[in-house]
Order: C-alpha cells, then sequence, then structure tokens
C-alpha cells in the first residue's frame, strides 16, 4: 500500500513530459513556461523531502503520509482545472511539496514494519514498483492525452489522481501500521528556506534565458542565490555549533567520496527529466506525432532500464561502483546514438529512436537502483540517515537543474534556427545530445571517486 505514494510521484513526473505539447498548444505556455512546470514540481519534491521526513519521525509516518496523500489528490484538482501557465507552475510546484511531505514516509514505513530480515524483499518490491511507473507514466500520459476523454485533453492526467488517491486514502487509514522515531527533533525552518531560495534565484535566470536574455538582471539573480546559498552554509554550521539537527551538516563535505556523489547524482539526473521534455516537443511539435506516439516511442528507454536493474542490485555488493562508471557509459553512448539519428533533421523513424532509448534505459537500470547506497558506503554509519535525505534531495535539484540549462539551450537553439519543422528541432536535439554525452562521460569520471561496492539497507 504505501509503495503507491512512490508510485504515483514517478508516474506524474513522466506523464506530465508527454503532455507538455498538448499543455503549450491549450493554455499558450510558452518554451520557458513548459519547463517550470516539469522543474517547479521537481524543485519543490526536493525542498520538501527533508522536511517531510522529519515531520513524519516525529508525528507519525502514517499520519504525515497519508496528509501528504490527501494533499497531492487536492492539488492535482489544483492543476486540473489551472485557467493559465502560471497558474499550472504554481499548483505544480504545491503540488512538488505534497510529494515532498509523502515520499520520504515511504522508506521510514517500511523500516518500522519489517524486521531487518524482511527489508530485502519489501526494497526489492519497491524497486519493481518504480520499474512499472516509469513504464506506466508515458503510456498513460499518451492514451490520456489522445484519447480525450470528456473533452478533458491534457487535463485528465491530473483529474484520474483524484479517484486514486482517495481510495488509497481510506485504504490507508486502515491498514498502514503507525510509527515515528523515539527521538524528537526540530525541524531546520531557516535552512529549508534558505536552500530552496538560493536553488530558486539561482535557476531563474536560466530557464528565463530564452524569454529575457542575459541582462544585468539575470547576473543579479545568479549572484544573488550564491549568496543565499552562502548564508545557508553559515547558518547550517551555527545549528551544528548548538547540537542542533540542520537540514545539510557542512561537515559531510569534507567526505571525498560523499562529495564525489553529490557532484556525480547531480550531473547524471541533470539529463533524464531535460532529455523527455524535449523529445517530447521534438516528436509532436516538430515530427507531428500524437502523444500516444510519443509515449510508445519513450517506452523502450524505461523496458531498458527494467532489464538491468535486477543485476545491478544483485552485483552492488561487490561491484557497485563498476555499476555506476558503466552505466553512466552506456547512458552517454545512447546519446551518441540519438544524436546520429536525429541531427541531420530528417524523420527518424520509430525504430532507430527506440533502440537509442532503450541503450540509455540499459545504462539507467544500472545506476539508479544503486546510487544512494554506493555514495552512502563510504559515509560513517551514524551519519547516513542525514546524508541520504541531502542526496535524495541533490537528485532531485539534479532534474531541475537539467531543465534549466540544457531545456533551455535546445529552445535557444529553436530559436536561432527560425523554423518548427524537424530541420529546426532535429539540428537543435543533435547539439543538446553530444553535450549531454559529454556530461554522462564527465559523470563516469567522477563515479571513479565513489566507494567500490554498495552500503546494504540498514
Amino acid at each position: 500500500m504505501v509503495l503507491f505514494g512512490s508510485f504515483i510521484d514517478l508516474v506524474d513526473g513522466t506523464i506530465v513530459v508527454v503532455a507538455a505539447p498538448a499543455i503549450e498548444a491549450s493554455i499558450g505556455a510558452t518554451s520557458s513556461q513548459l519547463q517550470w512546470i516539469i522543474a517547479a514540481y521537481t524543485l519543490a519534491l526536493g525542498a520538501g523531502l527533508i522536511t517531510g521526513g522529519r515531520l513524519g519521525d516525529a508525528l507519525g509516518r502514517k499520519r504525515i503520509f497519508l496528509i501528504g496523500l490527501a494533499a497531492f489528490g487536492v492539488t492535482s484538482a489544483l492543476c486540473a482545472t489551472a485557467a493559465d501557465p502560471n497558474m499550472l507552475v504554481a499548483f505544480r510546484a504545491l503540488q512538488g511539496l505534497a510529494a515532498g511531505v509523502m515520499v520520504p514516509q515511504v522508506f521510514g514505513i517500511i523500516q518500522g514494519s519489517f524486521p531487518p530480515a524482511q527489508r530485502a524483499k519489501a526494497f526489492g518490491a519497491y524497486g519493481a514498483v518504480q520499474g512499472l511507473a516509469s513504464v506506466a507514466g508515458p503510456l498513460l500520459g499518451g492514451l490520456l492525452v489522445s484519447a480525450d476523454l470528456f473533452g478533458l485533453g491534457w487535463r485528465s492526467i491530473f483529474w484520474i489522481n483524484i479517484p486514486i488517491c482517495l481510495a488509497a486514502l481510506l485504504i490507508g487509514i486502515k491498514v498502514l501500521p503507525e510509527s515515528k522515531s523515539d527521538r524528537r527533533a526540530l525541524i531546520d525552518v531557516a535552512g529549508v528556506l534558505l536552500a530552496a531560495g538560493g536553488v530558486l534565484l539561482i535557476l531563474l535566470p536560466l530557464i528565463q534565458t530564452t524569454s529575457w536574455g542575459w541582462g544585468v538582471h539575470s547576473w543579479l539573480l545568479l549572484a544573488a542565490g550564491v549568496g543565499v546559498l552562502g548564508v545557508f552554509m553559515i547558518v547550517e554550521r551555527r545549528i551544528v555549533r548548538g547540537e542542533g539537527e540542520p537540514v545539510f551538516d557542512p561537515a559531510l563535505l569534507r567526505n571525498r567520496s560523499f562529495t564525489a556523489g553529490l557532484i556525480a547524482a547531480l550531473l547524471f539526473f541533470s539529463g533524464i527529466g531535460s532529455l523527455f521534455l524535449m523529445l517530447s516537443v521534438y516528436l509532436q511539435d516538430a515530427g507531428g506525432r500524437t502523444a500516444l506516439d510519443t509515449g510508445l516511442v519513450i517506452l523502450p528507454y524505461a523496458l531498458g532500464s527494467m532489464v538491468t536493474s535486477g543485476v545491478g542490485v544483485a552485483l552492488a555488493a561487490r561491484a557497485g561502483r563498476a555499476l555506476l562508471v558503466s552505466g553512466s557509459v552506456v547512458v552517454a553512448a545512447s546519446y551518441v546514438i540519438l544524436w546520429a539519428v536525429v541531427h541531420d533533421g530528417a524523420d527518424p523513424g520509430y525504430w532507430p529512436l527506440a533502440g537509442g532509448l532503450f541503450v540509455g534505459g540499459l545504462g539507467l537500470g544500472l545506476v539508479v537502483p544503486i546510487l544512494v547506497n554506493v555514495v552512502l558506503a563510504g559515509v560513517p554509519g551514524r551519519t547516513a540517515g542525514a546524508a541520504g535525505g541531502v542526496l535524495s534531495t541533490v537528485i532531485q535539484i539534479g532534474g531541475a537543474v537539467g531543465i534549466a540549462t540544457l531545456t533551455t539551450t535546445f529552445f535557444t537553439l529553436v530559436q536561432q534556427a527560425g523554423g518548427r519543422g524537424l530541420a529546426a528541432f532535429g539540428p537543435a536535439l543533435g547539439t543538446v545530445l553530444l553535450i549531454s554525452a559529454g556530461i554522462y562521460l564527465l559523470t563516469a569520471v567522477v563515479m571513479l571517486l565513489l566507494p567500490k561496492t554498495a552500503r546494504a539497507h540498514e
């Protein structure tokens, strides 16, 4: 039951990407607003993860999970009724915050409900649900948008959450066990606000580049973001000196493998969300494909990840770092394959695209299921919980940063080409794919600094 929270979070991430061109056509969203519709959810989710986990520890994980689930349903309804792009961006941020409250309880409830000997199976089920969600998201999004149920168009991708959340809420009230931490820790509200504010100030001018250009105001926002993050580090150090529990303990940065893990996670996840947003726009706006066709093109990526994820989990304890490096190189190779398919501006057809995406999924499956545990293997056990929360947050921020940088580059290149067909979109997408391939090769190099094997779930 509790795995539903993780499932619906992942589905809502991919389902919106497939529907992005329909949203663009329906309510006149600009390219920057499309990016914010995706990034606002991811950024808000990342900002809420640590706070959500602390709330569950203090007030009861079942209670907070159900509150987050109910809030997710309400904010989904708000997204479905959004009258303009700015409203949708705001409601998506609220939806991300609701997910940030709900998702951290999944691990807490599993750990509190299962003895150590049975947790491996429970976490295996968690991984399987993630794989299922990655398959269901693009297909469900394509089906709902193409079917245009009751004339709702893209809005049906949000309306469908309402009955599902309601049913899950009623079941959860009856079947979920309650658990909480024996230690009551104060929530570092200042740290949460400063971290989220600093990242937002940095992302804002990056995403708005196509609309604003690079003027003085953009550089001032970037400088302000860096300044706010500097204040964040000062505040966190003071909390540590006062023997409190900060959102982020700066001492963790002295751990070389953990710092490398943060950089690797930021780089690796920057390419995933941005790829699918660019691909969805390329296939529908330029290629004339339907949302369902787009979902079917993306499907092999999810299938590839399901093929290798079991191998990754099985071998993580013996060859975790080698798997991460190999997976990153395979993802880089898939981007080169996709570049060869799209860069000339011709219609590539289904199978060349599907083949490149399948290869990318194979690489993804070697990395995602084990990355957190490999990174945490180099962190002392007493700080593993805090480090895991920070790493999970950075993973979400990585997705937002990728959308802010790579997708902005794509839209800028399309705008400079002055066209709307494959002849303009293909070379633009090809250029960004090559940049992304370089990022994944760099990621592989950074991953060489990680521990050789993974940490088992404790």
